[in-house]
Parts: structure tokens; C-alpha cells; sequence
């Protein structure tokens, strides 16, 4: 039987952008953020432990009590001109292809298929490790760890919904990624 590898992927606290409904910056957390990870969930023993390079990711691993390395391909979708500036203010037609064309980014960022062949590579890296893995990111970030492990299609990513300081756990037996509920 070959080891299992456990993957426990943690959302970054709330920010003043997501409060707002802004496209993320390199953001702190504001004070519910940091309400809401001083109380949450206790991840026990880890063998690695990684987060996105943005401050707010760094910041929710702090306060969660670990010690994170900082891994690139964790980071965020990138919204591309887009970030900093409110949902509202994005023309519809551009928004409607983004929302409904994965392959697509109006933004000039990054589309979803990109940012989930970036997560499935890192995910690729993980069984090399074993053990028990944490990783401190993005919802869209788990929303895509979430569709390769189902080997779900692309157009499903925005159907995810990944609350702030949630977990979300796959496994990693053999030959392929798991979800595990709670």
C-alpha cells in the first residue's frame, strides 16, 4: 500500500477587498480577518507547510501559528488591470466572457485554465513530499485543486464557493487526488 499524502488547503482570512467586493491588491487582512484566524481551526501535526507570496496569505499562516514557505504557485488569479478596481465597474460583456469562457481573461490577467494548469503542476510536485501538507492560498486557488482533483471541467470553477479560513482536504493515494469531506 503506497503512503498517503494529506493536502489541507487553507483560505486566507477576509480583507477590506473582499468586504468590499474590490478585485484583490497585495492586501493585508483587516480586523476581521484577523478575528477569524486567531479562531479558527487548529491543523495539527504538518511535515510542510507553504502559502502564496501575497501578505495576506503570509499573514493567515502567521496567525494560524505555522511557519510557511512561500510558494509562487500559490498565488492568486491574476486579474490583471482589473485588480484593485470594484466588480461594478467592469464592463458586462468583458465580465460575462470571463465568467463564461475559461479560457478566456478580458482582464489581460490570467484566464482560469491558466491558473488551474499552474495549480495542477504544483499539485504534481506533492507526492515527492508525502506526509501531511498544508498550504495557506486563495479560494481560487483551492477552487482549482478542487476541479483536478475531480477532473472537473474548467466552466465549473466559478460553481465553488470557499468561505474565508476554510479547509478543504485532498488525498493523494497512488495515483491520483482525492476530495475529502470534513
Amino acid at each position: 500500500m503506497s503512503e498517503v499524502v494529506r493536502l489541507s488547503l487553507v483560505a486566507h482570512a477576509m480583507t477590506d477587498a473582499m468586504a468590499a467586493g474590490r478585485f484583490p491588491t497585495d492586501e493585508p487582512l483587516n480586523p476581521v480577518g484577523h478575528r477569524q484566524a486567531d479562531a479558527s481551526i487548529d491543523l495539527g501535526r504538518t511535515d510542510n507547510v507553504f502559502c502564496g507570496p501575497e501578505k495576506r496569505t503570509r499573514q493567515t499562516a502567521e496567525l494560524l501559528g505555522v511557519q510557511a514557505g512561500v510558494e509562487p504557485k500559490l498565488a492568486d488569479l491574476d486579474c490583471g488591470r482589473w485588480r484593485g478596481g470594484v466588480l461594478g465597474g467592469v464592463l458586462p460583456a468583458d465580465l460575462a466572457i470571463w465568467l463564461t469562457d475559461p479560457t478566456r481573461a478580458p482582464h489581460g490577467g490570467e484566464s482560469v485554465v491558466e491558473l488551474i494548469d499552474r495549480v495542477r503542476g504544483w499539485l504534481d510536485t506533492l507526492p515527492a513530499l508525502r506526509g501531511r501538507i498544508v498550504a495557506v492560498t486563495h479560494p481560487a486557488v483551492i477552487r482549482a485543486a478542487i476541479l483536478v482533483a475531480l477532473d472537473a471541467p474548467p466552466k465549473s470553477f466559478w460553481r465553488i464557493d470557499i468561505a474565508p479560513v476554510s479547509r478543504t482536504v485532498l488525498h493523494f493515494r497512488g495515483h491520483a487526488w482525492t476530495l475529502r469531506s470534513n
